[in-house]
């Protein structure tokens, strides 16, 4: 008898159930990660999850992962595996095609054949498996688009790509003026995602926490490609997001500190898009390279930057947690554990208890999928 016991309440769920709404936490922010899982960033395991937490010494409020409509499928075991375990679910919801390969330009999955209606069964799918999932997870859909390495980026639409000449300046087909206002690019993005917002609401999915995630600067950094272009509007989106890296790669980038370089200016400026909705740091991370710069002093300033008042409306930060190896045969290490000293880090950051290690959830007559 003690043991089917055991088993059934090993069965019962430990997030939030149907009708609960994810609290915007007054003192606080949640801490969240992805664990390296996989190439296609959706091999999603309790082990990896548990080991993490371990390493860190901190529970994850947030997990997150990837969806690649490659897979055509929705990730129902990956999102009850993390709301079992008393998270609750982010996923990168991304049309892109395989082998996944940055600055190569929109692929089958485009913006343009989304608009089109091709990928609208899909659509519908994946907001059934978001209903029947019936707890509220967040979705980062298409993010870091005002960057050009995704096939989704403002850069390649509106226009044919131009073949790249060295040494030749050519336009961005995205930076394209619009005789009634706006830019190709960014207007085309909107369009995208009020387009796939509306339909997955239609069809019941209005358990989405919609994260507007932007790049934490522009690439390239002008005036037709800013943050407030893309911004769809207040009512197709709960969260704003950024994505916050330091130095990756040796022989790339300068080494620059968290606050003053990469977060103060960002932070403004999204705030400024929409003065009501709280803010994400849906990424954040920096390689280990201690003849350049001190990795553990990044993590010491993150932290210390994320949870003061300068930084209010900081709601959320997610950790990337992954090491890879580049075409030049370098390796871009942002585990946590690169070192000891970074790994300590770490741990002292979190032991903050400003950090929150679970979600927050009440039942309210709000209408679900909003905060």
């Amino acid at each position: 008898m003690k043991r089917l016991l055991a088993l059934l309440l090993a069965l019962l769920p430990l997030g939030a159930h149907a009708g609960e709404q994810l609290v915007i936490p007054k003192d606080g922010a949640y801490f969240g990660a992805f664990i390296d899982f996989g190439d296609t960033e959706d091999n999603v395991s309790l082990g990896a999850i548990e080991r993490f937490e371990k390493l860190v010494d901190k529970p994850l409020a947030i997990v997150a992962s990837s969806s690649y409509w490659a897979a055509q499928t929705f990730p129902s075991a990956n999102l009850e595996l993390i709301s079992r375990h008393g998270s609750i679910p982010l996923v990168f919801w991304s049309p892109w095609d395989a082998p996944f390969e940055q600055l190569k330009g929109p692929d089958k999955f485009s913006l343009d054949a989304i608009l089109a209606g091709k990928w609208d069964a899909y659509i519908d799918m994946w907001a059934a498996g978001a209903k029947a999932y019936g707890k509220p997870f967040l979705v980062s859909f298409c993010n870091e688009m005002n960057g050009c390495w995704f096939p989704w980026s403002g850069c390649f639409y509106g226009g044919v790509i131009p073949p790249v000449t060295p040494g030749v300046s050519v336009p961005v087909p995205g930076s394209r003026a619009l005789p009634g206002g706006g830019y190709a690019g960014p207007e085309t993005f909107k369009k995208a995602w009020r387009y796939v917002v509306d339909r997955v609401r239609a069809h019941g999915g209005t358990n989405v926490l919609w994260v507007f995630h932007v790049n934490n600067y522009s690439d390239p950094q002008e005036k037709w490609n800013a943050i407030e272009n893309y911004y769809p509007g207040p009512q197709y989106v709960d969260w704003l997001g950024l994505s916050i890296y330091g130095k990756q790669e040796r022989f790339q980038d300068h080494w620059m500190d968290f606050d003053e370089d990469l977060l103060e200016e960002p932070y403004e400026f999204l705030g400024k898009v929409d003065p009501t909705k709280p803010i994400m740091v849906a990424e954040f991370g920096v390689g280990e390279f201690p003849d350049i710069g001190s990795k553990a002093q990044w993590v010491t300033h993150a932290f210390k930057s994320m949870s003061s008042p300068q930084f209010s409306r900081v709601k959320a930060a997610v950790y990337w947690n992954e090491r890879w190896q580049n075409a030049d045969g370098t390796y871009s290490n942002l585990r946590v554990n690169s070192s000891m000293e970074s790994l300590q880090a770490f741990r002292d950051g979190l032991k903050n208890p400003y950090w929150l290690g679970a979600p927050i959830w009440q039942s309210t007559p709000v209408a679900p999928g909003r905060p």
